[in-house]
């Protein structure tokens, strides 16, 4: 392990760096991204073909962001360059680990106001507001300035704070979460089954509509599903795998991640869709954050127990967004711990809090955050995510790369492995990045 995580015990067994992974995976891409996309894209298709990618994206680019973050025993920036050092080019590295890193800081402080709004709705479905009052005016009311100032600097500091013993704290609070979030939603898709007329959300999602195979719209978006719910873009996965035991199946590690990560979009995909269709919403109005704060809040108030199972969903959101955010501080602060030697954790973790506050508290206004968050999506997280590939399988040597991938492996890959992400993963990733910034939209 590196000076810079010299107070680090690492992850103490496989599970517990898997659920990390998975904590930090699973997000609003899973909850309210993956269930509108399934749903605009002809469901059970879509699933299909996500699948693919999936399966793709597991092993080989999400693996190959492990064995870069064990090889190095560093995070992004220190991975970065030490990569381009094997061909004598470490300060090019390190200049180019910023890219993929401040996409990482910029997501994240878009992305504790969102989870300042989730914890603001549980605490709203706690004292019951929530069903007093139209959930479309208690949305715009959390979304004007400064319209959850209180729940974004709880979620903030308690992320933080859950951060000071490093990588320990990071597996014990995921071991609780991530366990949690499945049973919540289990528990919620539970619920939803019993709604008149969920049967029919239940056929869209597993029939597939054949129609959409063929419409390269369906490829694209559960590609990019994919691409961003399994956090391949360069920098988030790096950190965890610096974390990694050398005796540890990277390969499989990343397989089982991919697995949970996949069955938590699910699980919220078998909430939101029948409940979509037992109400009778058009599917084209039940996306991004409507869908969480308006639309479910709104189903939940016919439902019996519907405030229970509000304060339920929202627990499961805070825990999933904290799980993500925590990913993106430890990102960053061990990147900033590398590259300034005297930087203390603790005087690190302060630095993190305040740029995300003091940035993020004049940008609670949706009119100002959501286009922060399509601008970091668009242009500055898939130009990290090639950075990364090409990186990976461009600049480090081959030999190097399959020599950290098979550390510990039960089953050796060799130039198949390497040549799926040479050549097909790398130029995905360069596709991904072209249509966002041709089309200015995020997949």
């Amino acid at each position: 392990m590196s000076d810079n995580l010299n107070n680090e015990k690492g992850f103490s067994s496989k599970w517990g760096f898997i659920l990390a992974c998975v904590g930090s995976a699973v997000g609003m891409a899973n909850i309210w991204g993956f269930p509108y996309r399934m749903a605009a894209n002809g469901g059970g298709a879509f699933l299909l073909i996500y699948i693919i990618f999936v399966v793709l994206f597991s092993n080989v680019a999400l693996s190959a962001e492990f064995a870069i973050g064990r090889r190095s025993q560093t995070g992004t920036v220190g991975s970065y360059e030490k990569a381009w050092e094997s061909r004598g080019k470490g300060k090019i590295g390190q200049t180019l680990g910023f890219i993929p890193l401040a996409g990482s800081m910029c997501i994240a402080i878009g992305y504790a106001i969102i989870v300042g709004l989730a914890l603001r709705g549980l605490w709203q479905s706690i004292t019951g507001e929530l069903f007093k009052t139209a959930p479309e005016a208690l949305f715009a009311s959390g979304t004007g300035d400064f319209g959850s100032t209180i729940f974004h600097v709880i979620i903030v500091v308690g992320t933080l704070l859950t951060l000071f013993l490093g990588a320990a704290s990071i597996e014990k609070s995921n071991k609780v979460m991530m366990p949690l979030l499945i049973i919540i939603f289990l528990v919620l898709a539970i619920r939803v089954a019993f709604l008149p007329g969920a049967i029919e959300g239940y056929k869209y999602m597993f029939i597939p509509r054949w129609e959409y195979i063929l419409k390269a719209k369906t490829w694209i978006m559960a590609m990019g599903q994919a691409f961003f719910s399994l956090s391949v873009t360069g920098s988030g996965m790096i950190v965890y795998g610096a974390y990694l035991s050398k005796k540890e199946d990277i390969v499989m590690g990343a397989r089982q991640t991919a697995l949970f990560d996949s069955l938590v979009a699910l699980l919220a995909s078998a909430v939101i869709i029948p409940a979509i269709f037992a109400n009778n919403i058009p599917l084209e109005d039940a996306s991004g954050p409507g869908l969480l704060f308006i639309i479910l809040p709104t189903i939940l108030k016919a439902v019996p127990f519907g405030r229970i199972f509000a304060i339920i969903l929202f627990i499961a959101v805070v825990f999933a967004g904290i799980s993500s955010l925590q990913n993106m501080f430890e990102v960053v602060g061990e990147s900033l711990m590398y590259r300034f030697k005297k930087l203390k954790r603790s005087v690190t973790l302060v630095i993190l809090a305040i740029i995300c506050l003091g940035f993020g508290i004049f940008m609670e206004n949706i009119n100002t955050w959501g286009p922060w968050m399509d601008i970091v999506s668009i242009y500055i997280i898939p130009i990290g995510a090639v950075i990364g590939g090409f990186s990976w399988f461009w600049v480090l040597k081959k030999q190097e790369l399959l020599d950290e991938i098979n550390l510990g492996a039960a089953k050796q890959q060799g130039s198949t492995w390497y040549a799926f992400g040479k050549y097909v993963f790398v130029p995905i990733a360069i596709f991904v990045c072209v249509y966002s910034l041709a089309t200015g939209t995020a997949l």
